[in-house]
């Protein structure tokens, strides 16, 4: 059986009272309330925010519940989601949900102002209820998702964490400085379905960026694509350029640019066509030889703008 949510607000002064005073139904649903309820105050009864926060928590998903907030006849609260998932009918007592929408705890909620979910991680802001979901989708200290392609990976944190399970759990390069000179030999380049993933973490001006190298088919024709990524903010990310230079046989590309924040993925940047892209022809005319075996050589620079 889940856990029970349900409103009940008591009166201060029942305590010096020998007299019990009838329960009032309150007009915004059969939500028991031992005192009509004025949600402007929020103090009445329940001691702090943070109580009435878990009356807020979907006694199912355990998420913070938003309009509509739905209720069973005997007071029992829910989010719609889980409301759908339950088929309506009560977890709790096993009555039809109907359509009874929970407005005093709606109402209680717009008033109640709460610390970000990210706090932990640095953030200090208070938001009112129905504000701060909105805000911890942008927030800049949620954390960061890992940024190793072609794994899919789940792992989530902050820069330094991000960086450690680069390092301990895909093996990634790291180097220290601002240039870059790489190599990347594919014996069979005419395998571009079986996309070639490649990433080096680089430290420069006391922070950190991924270079990526891959292969991929673009309209129909495949090509191979460097560009790179700032493990940071956007509006950070924009305070720096990088340059990137592949060449061979009297042949050259310069590609020159911002780098993209982390936030943005991987996809994303490739299908924005948001760095250096070398289509696999002219990455063999770069390679020499008899164009059965890929060598590129690609160098560049980071830089900060003044």
């Amino acid at each position: 059986m889940f856990p029970v949510s349900r409103i009940c607000m008591e009166d201060p002064k029942a305590e010096d009272s020998d007299e019990e005073e009838p329960s009032t139904l309150n007009e915004f649903g059969n939500v028991h309330l031992d005192k009509p309820f004025s949600a402007p105050g929020v103090k009445r009864g329940l001691s702090s925010s943070s109580s009435v926060h878990e009356l807020l928590e979907c006694p199912i998903c355990t998420n913070s519940m938003y309009p509509p907030i739905y209720q069973c006849p005997n007071g029992h609260t829910l989010c719609s989601n889980c409301k759908l998932r339950v088929h309506n009918q009560c977890p709790t007592c096993r009555h039809d949900l109907g359509n009874i929408r929970c407005l005093a705890l709606e109402k209680v909620a717009g008033s109640l102002e709460l610390p970000c979910k990210h706090q932990a991680m640095g953030c200090l802001g208070i938001f009112l209820y129905y504000e701060k979901l909105k805000h911890e989708q942008s927030c800049k200290f949620r954390p960061y998702n890992c940024p190793y392609a072609g794994s899919e990976c789940p792992i989530t944190g902050d820069t330094q964490m991000i960086i450690t399970h680069l390092r301990n759990d895909h093996k990634v390069d790291m180097h220290d400085g601002c240039t870059f000179n790489h190599r990347y030999v594919k014996a069979n380049p005419h395998e571009v379905e079986n996309a070639t993933w490649m990433l080096t973490v680089f430290n420069c001006f006391g922070q950190h960026f991924c270079l990526h190298f891959e292969a991929f088919v673009l309209e129909m024709a495949p090509v191979y694509m460097a560009f790179l990524r700032f493990m940071g903010e956007d509006d950070e990310a924009k305070k720096f350029c990088y340059s990137l230079e592949v060449g061979g046989n009297g042949r050259k590309l310069l590609w020159q640019g911002v780098p993209r924040s982390i936030r943005d993925g991987h996809k994303k940047v490739r299908n924005n066509h948001d760095g250096l892209i070398i289509h696999r022809n002219m990455a063999l005319s770069f390679s020499g030889g008899n164009h059965q075996e890929l060598k590129l050589r690609i160098t560049g620079r980071i830089w900060k703008e003044e």
